[in-house]
């Protein structure tokens, strides 16, 4: 099964690891599936977008990337900074996977909720390439995303 776009997996096994990219916009996260290869991506939003921008932005930029890569393997991962509210509004709004700084006061409850629910919370973002950094016009950004993609970081 493909995941991403807020679908959670079936079986209680952790995720594989993917590369992380930071993603901005959905041309970006495009172009990050476009250059995924095998082992697919993680995508991952900006710190703190969860409390800012939100979750239905966030899943409708993963959409519309997976549009462009149906058979590319992603997961969508929203940080939340250390806001709770924004944090449980992602995972009620499908967002498998949100980071939520562990020191929030609330993060026991909203771990619980993630339970329930089938999704992860993660107590920090995962190692991940910013394409906000990069000018993805040019071969050589291109080039950096894709040999991060493969590993090759």
């Amino acid at each position: 099964m493909v995941t991403g776009q807020g679908q959670r997996q079936r079986s209680g096994a952790p995720p594989p690891d993917m590369p992380a990219v930071t993603v901005h916009d959905a041309a970006g996260a495009a172009l990050a599936l476009g250059l995924a290869g095998p082992r697919g991506a993680l995508l991952l939003s900006a710190p703190g977008a969860g409390g800012s921008l939100g979750a239905p932005w966030f899943l409708a930029l993963v959409a519309a990337a997976a549009a462009s890569h149906p058979d590319v393997i992603h997961r969508a991962v929203l940080d939340c900074a250390d806001a709770p509210g924004p944090a449980l509004l992602a995972l009620r709004s499908g967002v498998a996977e949100v980071v939520l700084d562990p020191g929030c006061p609330a993060f026991g409850q909203v771990a619980a909720v993630a339970a329930a629910l089938g999704a992860r919370l993660r107590p920090a973002r995962p190692p991940a390439l910013d394409l906000g950094a990069l000018d993805l016009r040019r071969p050589a950004a291109r080039a950096r995303l894709a040999a991060w993609l493969a590993g090759a970081g």
